[in-house]
């Protein structure tokens, strides 16, 4: 190298700052990605049930001590495709020990209740009714 290419390269002053700067990158966190693989798992085991459950019909599942077999999951489709056969938006189906209250239309479980609170109660906003 000549002399002059020496000092040139020995002389570079830098401003601090990167030439080419760094590209920032979003990471999802742990919690956001298994956040979004059990949305999308929930998802997908909804569409191999057929039917899903509110928000507000898992709190009264859970809530009410009530337990849905594969079995009933099974019964409670069928309910549902025959209910639908028939033009019913809302239906209620009456199971064992337990009555749901379903939108036929979004195929989504909206409210349970089991045998001690079916008795004495009303159930309303409903254009059909399956016993199982």
């Amino acid at each position: 190298m000549s002399e002059q290419n020496n000092f040139l390269i020995n002389r570079v002053i830098t401003t601090g700052k990167p030439v080419f700067p760094a590209t920032t990158v979003k990471h999802n966190t742990k919690s956001e990605a298994d956040k979004d693989f059990s949305n999308i798992l929930q998802e997908k085991l909804n569409e191999q049930t057929g039917v899903k459950f509110s928000k507000h019909a898992e709190a009264r599942l859970k809530s009410r001590n009530i337990a849905i077999s594969s079995e009933q999951m099974r019964q409670i489709n069928e309910a549902v495709a025959k209910a639908e056969k028939k033009g019913v938006k809302e239906s209620l189906l009456v199971m064992d020990n337990m009555a749901l209250v379903v939108s036929i239309k979004n195929k989504t479980v909206i409210t349970a209740v089991n045998s001690e609170e079916l008795k004495d109660n009303v159930f309303t906003n409903i254009d059909g009714a399956v016993i199982l």
